[in-house]
């Protein structure tokens, strides 16, 4: 959120009409149109005109009846959250990465408690939401699917490309700022970046703060992004001697 005294994390701007239902006996892709066949008929029809590119094409593929992404209602990205579902209202139906690229995680502090920040995730009229929420015990819990678009940035561009995660607490007081936090964090963002080649670097792991055109703070002159930022890239190291990277 971040804001200092202000309840809201992102602003409407992000926003860009009201979703679907999350996991609800939504329909694999087989025997659907294959994306080839719709980027090459869409193609064809739009022969010559501006109307749409190419890319956009692609982002309207999973829409098409029998399309989608089958999925499961609570399913977890990160296995050491607990899901707890955001409103509907407070974020986009997608299909990332085959949509939109995922190229930043941003860190946000709510301004507040774990539970305020769960509970305001949780209101339709807040209008806004972040992927993960993380307490200062490192409890994580889950409130929007990464495939997902998050109103979480206050900016369209960053919402469609970022997974936006919250931290328990207040931009003034680095006490809130716990050993279990971080390291609970940093696992998270480490796990982000290797599933989707993200680089472990400040041009990719970003504040709300660094968002094009917000007006927010966090996470604040307190954050410690030298020890975050370690954090991050050893278990980032830690995950790939564990197991392969994804694709090689």
């Amino acid at each position: 959120m971040g804001k200092q005294g202000n309840r809201n994390s992102g602003t409407k701007n992000g926003k860009s009409g009201k979703s679907g239902k999350s996991g609800k006996g939504v329909k694999g892709s087989k025997g659907g149109v294959s994306r080839r066949g719709f980027l090459i008929g869409g193609g064809v029809a739009l022969a010559g005109s501006a109307v749409l590119a190419r890319d956009e094409l692609a982002r309207l593929w999973w829409r098409l009846p029998g399309t989608e992404r089958r999925r499961t209602e609570g399913e977890l990205d990160h296995k050491g959250a607990e899901w707890t579902a955001a409103s509907d209202y407070n974020w986009r139906r997608a299909d990332r990465p085959d949509d939109y690229t995922v190229d930043r995680v941003v860190i946000h502090v709510v301004q507040g408690s774990y539970a305020s920040a769960v509970r305001v995730f949780k209101d339709p009229a807040h209008a806004a939401a972040a992927h993960y929420v993380v307490r200062k015990d490192g409890h994580i819990a889950q409130m929007v699917r990464e495939l997902d678009v998050a109103y979480h940035a206050g900016n369209r561009d960053m919402n469609e490309r970022s997974v936006g995660i919250e931290h328990e607490g207040f931009v003034d007081r680095p006490e809130d700022f716990t050993p279990a936090m971080y390291a609970a964090s940093a696992r998270l963002t480490a796990d982000i970046c290797r599933r989707y080649g993200i680089p472990v670097d400040r041009k990719h792991v970003i504040g709300h703060v660094e968002v094009p055109g917000t007006d927010h703070t966090d996470p604040g002159p307190h954050w410690d992004w030298e020890r975050y930022m370690g954090l991050v890239r050893k278990e980032r190291a830690r995950l790939d001697r564990a197991t392969p990277s994804p694709g090689g």
